[in-house]
């Protein structure tokens, strides 16, 4: 197969990455970063969607990269209606979903809008998107939550999961679709994911739901307890779900959503901040057992990866309360502008054929 160039595109909320890859080797890789004064300018966030394709169009041109030669252009997917994972050209449903979310705004959106304007002005390139946060392939048990008007609905780290699971596969010379993985993703927000030949049937809504405290996030909470605070008088609505997502986990125990600064604090025998960090492996643990029973303990292997999977002292302690389950496999890191290109070449190599948003 002829050298295929691909352009990938992951807009987070103060940055925005991008990158040019020769199938899955990176040619040119680059991050942007917003002050907080320059995204001030902007009332809502696909506002921003000029500003910032005009830097990356700036970048790709002062790099001399030949955009004639990309053949497709694959952005972050945002928070769009739940759909089955894979790769999806984008088009003017999607488009429209993007620009009007049913979820709300998150930067993420801005990916696929950006890839299609680009993939637009170029002379053979096709855009699409790849595993955004909102792939839903639940088994039907998994989403009664224990009241009607509370469904649980599946948010996780999808892209990353992903790629790790087919990395790992492909690694022991076996067939994603073939195995029962669960993969832990360990960032700002945790997901813990059992893959059951291919599906994810089961995750913990790590954006603002329930599973293990995460460096911002609570996780699952006494529900009472949290039901008795909201209407306290003390909090308002806003309040209490910063509290929830971005004030919650280690930065309300210790003030930093820093995993590296916790992990500093334990080596210098702060004993506060070890158990807390103690206590975050230790639900991840357990949220890993839960996944075990949901595939009736016929786990392949455990996958943990994310930025705090470089942390050996954290990943240790979750081991050694899992590793009896199946072997436990550490991915450190996640490399979403790769996995995108990857998912992008997937679809150009005839691998997998591109799904219909609708």
């Amino acid at each position: 197969m002829e050298e295929v160039r691909i352009l990938t595109i992951n807009p987070g909320s103060t940055s925005t990455k991008f990158g040019v890859f020769s199938g899955t080797d990176p040619l040119y890789i680059k991050t942007i970063r917003h002050s907080t004064q320059e995204l001030e300018a902007f009332d809502k966030i696909t506002d921003q969607f000029q500003f910032r394709k005009d830097l990356i169009l700036k970048q790709l041109l002062d790099a001399d990269i030949l955009l004639e030669q990309i053949r497709a252009v694959v952005g972050r997917g945002g928070l769009l209606k739940p759909i089955e994972s894979g790769v999806y050209e984008v088009n003017e449903t999607m488009l429209h979903d993007l620009r009007n979310s049913p979820l709300g705004e998150h930067a993420s959106n801005l990916g696929g809008l950006i890839a299609h304007d680009i993939a637009q002005s170029l002379p053979d390139a096709r855009a699409f998107i790849a595993n955004p946060v909102v792939v839903d392939e639940l088994d039907d048990i998994a989403r009664l939550s224990g009241h009607p008007l509370l469904p649980r609905v599946s948010i996780f780290h999808a892209l990353n999961q992903k790629a790790v699971a087919r990395q790992h596969a492909k690694s022991i010379m076996r067939k994603y679709e073939e195995m029962n993985l669960i993969v832990v993703h360990l960032g700002g927000g945790i997901t813990v994911g059992a893959h059951k030949k291919g599906r994810v049937v089961d995750v913990n809504q790590g954006l603002d739901g329930d599973g293990p405290f995460s460096p911002e996030r609570t996780g699952t909470l006494p529900v009472a307890a949290l039901a008795r605070l909201c209407y306290s008088g003390k909090y308002t609505l806003k309040e209490v779900l910063k509290m929830i997502k971005g004030e919650g986990g280690l930065v309300a125990y210790l003030g930093t959503n820093s995993a590296y600064e916790v992990q500093q604090k334990v080596e210098a025998g702060d004993q506060e901040a070890e158990l807390v960090y103690k206590a975050m492996a230790y639900q991840v643990a357990k949220e890993i057992g839960a996944m075990a029973t949901v595939m009736h303990l016929q786990v392949d292997g455990i996958l943990i990866t994310g930025g705090i999977a470089h942390d050996k002292y954290f990943v240790n302690q979750i081991i050694e309360r899992v590793h009896r389950i199946a072997p436990v496999h550490v991915y450190p890191g996640e490399d979403e502008l790769k996995a995108l290109a990857m998912n992008g070449l997937r679809v150009l190599s005839g691998e997998a054929e591109p799904k219909l948003y609708s």
